[in-house]
Order: structure tokens, then sequence, then C-alpha cells
């Protein structure tokens, strides 16, 4: 499967083939990629538990294949050869009977329910520590709602900051800052990043 597959469309095939586990990917969102470069998961499922080999591209355009055994694969972390970029993976899928759309659709009503879907944000911003739930924490700490410029913390999900109109990557940086501040105060937990941030850092500009 390419990278530029979206999961959504993945678990909708899957699932019509009776393949899993796969089903999990509906509650991904964006696409196989960057599924694979952080060990995205949901509802129970992670990317790699079903990766056989993946393909990779580097800066001079050699493309290679690669085995899983080649990576270091934790939660919502994978560690490979610098300067490589996912292009494929090969899944070692199953044949599960059981499997249908309806599970698709609950899960998508999970989703709905449960997240700032529809506007736009980066996806979960922090992973979540052993025994507990970044967003738990964030709520706790009173940041639902915490704006820097129109970057905003989800009322409906706190571990989720979404863009009320023109957020800029620093709007961005400086509230994840304020936000991992405030939680290691209240908490005494470091919030550790579960996206990538890419360039130089402006968040405490």
């Amino acid at each position: 499967v390419g990278s530029g597959v979206p999961c959504a469309a993945l678990a909708r095939q899957c699932t019509r083939w009776r393949l899993g586990p796969a089903a999990f990917f509906a509650g991904i969102p964006g696409t196989v990629g960057g599924a694979l470069a952080m060990n995205a998961g949901a509802f129970g499922g992670e990317t790699w538990d079903s990766v056989e080999s993946v393909e990779t591209l580097d800066r001079e355009g050699r493309q290679r294949t690669r085995s899983r055994a080649e990576y270091r694969v934790g939660y919502r972390s994978v560690t490979g050869v610098p300067g490589e970029w996912f292009i494929g993976a090969t899944l070692a899928l199953s044949n599960d009977p059981d499997t249908d759309m309806s599970q698709l659709a609950e899960m998508r009503r999970r989703r709905d329910r449960t997240q700032p879907l529809g506007v736009r944000s980066c996806g979960s911003v922090f992973r979540n520590p052993p025994g507990d739930f970044a967003a738990r924490l964030i709520e706790a700490s009173g940041l639902k709602g915490r704006r820097i410029g129109d970057a905003v913390v989800s009322e409906k999900h706190a571990n989720f900051i979404i863009n009320r109109g023109h957020a800029t990557a620093r709007d961005v940086e400086r509230l994840i800052a304020e936000v991992r501040d405030r939680v290691a105060a209240d908490s005494g937990i470091v919030l550790e990043l579960e996206v990538r941030v890419v360039g130089e850092s402006d968040a405490r500009g």
C-alpha cells in the first residue's frame, strides 16, 4: 500500500476484502505514510502490528525495501535509517470473516463524538503518558479553550490544538509550550510530543 493512501480508505478496502486487523485504520486521520512514521494507532490497534516490510526513498532518489526488523518501534515512535522516508509498505493481514462495514461506521461515530473533526488541526499533540491520558491532564489544568493568537486548545478534546482562523506555527508552538509547562507544574508529568515540529522552533519567541 502506498504512503499517500488515506488510512480511512485502507480500512474500507480491507473491510470489504474481510482482512484484519485493519478496521482500526478508520480511526486514524491522515495517510499511511504518516501512520508508518509514528506508528499511529486507534481503537487498540497500531500500524506496525501489521507491517511486514516498507519501501523507502532517500535524498538521492534511491528506493529500498527494508524489513520490519530494521526498525525500532514503540508507542507512537519509529526509529530507523536516518535520511529515508516511507513511500509504501507491505502489510501482513489475515482473513477476518467477522469484520464488516458497520464496525467502521461505529468507529467514525465514536471519533465524531470525541474529536474535533472537520476543523483544522494537527491531530493529537502529545503522547499519552503511562497509565494516564494527555487530554485528561490538560483538561485538569484548566486549559480547554486556552488561546494564543488563533491557536486554541480544543473544547471537545484537550489533546487537540485547532486553528480558529489564521494561526501561525509560532502560535501553535507557544501554546504547546504553555500546555506542557502547566501540566508539568500541576501534575509533575512532562508530556512528550506526538507531533513532529519541522524547522527551527520559535516557541519561546
